[in-house]
């Protein structure tokens, strides 16, 4: 995840390792030095990393900002679930452009060629990215969980989703804080290390608090969230049963509330799959380091960031396959590759806003003048004809004001 974890889980022994040497102070001073580089790699197994990692840098920066165009550029699609996949796709489009290349150079032969203040962006950017992708995905969950279990009770509006937004950045940049802080630079021939210099060394009670900490709030903890909220809105939208009488409207919104939070649920469990091993690896080190002096655990360690790094790229793809609306908007985006044809249907999917209200109201006003427009012609001709056509004017206003005062579509229009 960060430039420190490259290089600070192994206390010396540079013979016994060909892991991305783990340095520490008490290491340094002992004044250690080698003639050559042992993390050197194999032309080709440089070159068949490089196309793994340079595949998620380039579809995670295109599937990203595509996602975040797609939602700021069309109106309907501002909500607040969409705010928060902006969130979500700013912070994995950094994660990509910011850290992926830079910590795969460094994993490749484990020499630091960009300096200390990149060396200290590098282990901060990370935790503040992931921290707010978590957290971006947390609340998608509690917003859904609020419209859906209590759909009578206020939603986020646009200004305080952005607070909402505001707030986790400024949590996580706190919390990334101390690894910016520690961060320094070390020479010795023939290499430069980025490390985090913890007062009291790696391994000590320092590095291990706050490894721990970052494992709970980055991971654990918002994933018990959206294990809760997901499971309660589940056996909500799928255990409860569905009144026989309800209008289509409400049938069409609960279908829609359901894919809504089948695309969320993968894309949580997506990521948690995706960076489960990386927190195995480092908590399993914590308690046996001998496992970083493996002989193949170089590319082992590799393939567990690339797995992890990878969780940048796969939203865009789960939006695109599990939501209609984000399907139209990548081929209106894309629609100048000759393969890939806009449809009016996909016009219509981001630029029309009427609401179920909006529809039945000009329903019932369209209702109203064409009966009194019948009054007025059947008046003469048929002294009944008022009364007819006002207990019609009744009837028509009937339906849909039972339907939308009904408790099934006031839970729609509140969550919608």
């Amino acid at each position: 995840m960060d430039a420190e974890s490259l290089t600070q889980h192994i206390e010396g022994d540079m013979e016994a390792t060909s892991l991305p040497l783990s340095v520490t102070a008490d290491w340094l001073d002992d004044g250690n030095e080698t003639t050559g580089n042992q993390f050197q790699q194999p032309d080709w197994q440089v070159a068949l990393w490089a196309i793994a990692y340079s595949l998620i840098i380039l579809v995670s920066i295109t599937g990203n900002v595509t996602v975040i165009w797609i939602i700021l550029a069309h109106r309907r699609m501002r909500t607040v679930t969409n705010y928060f996949i902006v969130n979500l796709a700013f912070s994995d489009v950094s994660m990509a452009t910011f850290n992926t290349l830079f910590n795969f150079v460094y994993a490749l032969h484990n020499d630091w060629y960009f300096g200390l203040g990149y060396c200290r962006f590098q282990n901060f950017f990370p935790i503040t990215a992931m921290f707010s992708s978590i957290y971006s995905m947390a609340a998608i969950a509690v917003d859904r969980y609020m419209a859906i279990i209590h759909p009578l009770k206020p939603r986020l509006s646009s200004t305080s989703t952005k607070v909402v937004i505001a707030l986790i950045w400024i949590i996580a940049i706190l919390l990334a804080f101390p690894q910016c802080y520690y961060s320094v630079t070390a020479y010795y021939y023939p290499r430069t290390v980025c490390m985090v210099n913890w007062p009291d060394d790696y391994g000590g009670k320092h590095q291990l608090s706050y490894q721990y900490a970052l494992i709970l709030l980055i991971y654990l903890l918002p994933l018990l969230v959206m294990l809760v909220t997901y499971s309660i809105v589940g056996r909500s939208l799928w255990g409860g049963h569905i009144p026989g009488e309800a209008s289509d409207h409400y049938h069409s919104q609960i279908t829609a509330k359901r894919k809504v939070v089948k695309m969320m649920v993968v894309v949580v469990v997506t990521f948690a799959l995706c960076w489960l091993p990386y927190h195995i690896y480092f908590i399993l080190g914590s308690f046996n380091r001998d496992i970083y002096k493996q002989h193949y655990i170089q590319q082992v360690y590799l393939a567990i960031f690339w797995l992890a790094m990878s969780s940048t790229m796969y939203n865009p793809i789960i939006y695109c396959c599990l939501n209609q609306r984000f399907r139209a908007g990548f081929r209106h985006a894309f629609a100048w590759c000759p393969f890939i044809k806009v449809s009016e249907e996909d016009k219509m999917e981001l630029q029309h806003t009427h609401t179920f209200r909006v529809t039945m109201t000009r329903s019932n006003r369209n209702n109203a003048s064409y009966t009194r427009a019948s009054v007025k012609t059947n008046s003469t001709s048929e002294p009944n004809a008022a009364v007819k056509a006002e207990a019609n004017n009744k009837n028509n206003r009937g339906t849909p004001h039972h339907e939308t005062n009904s408790p099934a579509a006031k839970l729609m229009e509140h969550s919608h």
